[in-house]
């Protein structure tokens, strides 16, 4: 399965993890065992917003390419090609990054 096949439903946001650094800025080394999961990624898909009672459909607030922030315990991983990545509900998300 590529990634370009995957298209989530409703409010649900497909996110590449970013590794988070493995230097402190003194110098010192995190060791894989001691590293925490990462809170912030790429999005690389999204759905297409979900319904109201109305039938009316909200579209989602982030887009494809956008680094965010998300909740540390949230989603669903999955893995394709080999790579991990977490598929989330837009509530999840926390903070869009800014470069």
């Amino acid at each position: 399965m590529k990634i370009e096949h995957i298209k989530p439903l409703h409010d649900f946001v497909l996110i590449e993890p970013l590794d988070q650094e493995t230097t402190l800025p003194s110098g010192i080394v995190i060791p894989d065992t001691a590293k925490e999961k990462p809170q912030r990624g790429l999005v690389v898909a999204t759905g297409p917003g979900r319904s109201n009672d109305k039938g009316e459909v909200k579209t989602l607030t982030v887009k494809e390419g956008v680094k965010v922030m998300y909740k540390k315990w949230g989603g669903t991983e999955i893995k394709i090609d080999n790579k991990n990545y977490l598929l989330v509900k837009e509530e999840d998300l926390i903070a869009v990054i800014n470069d």
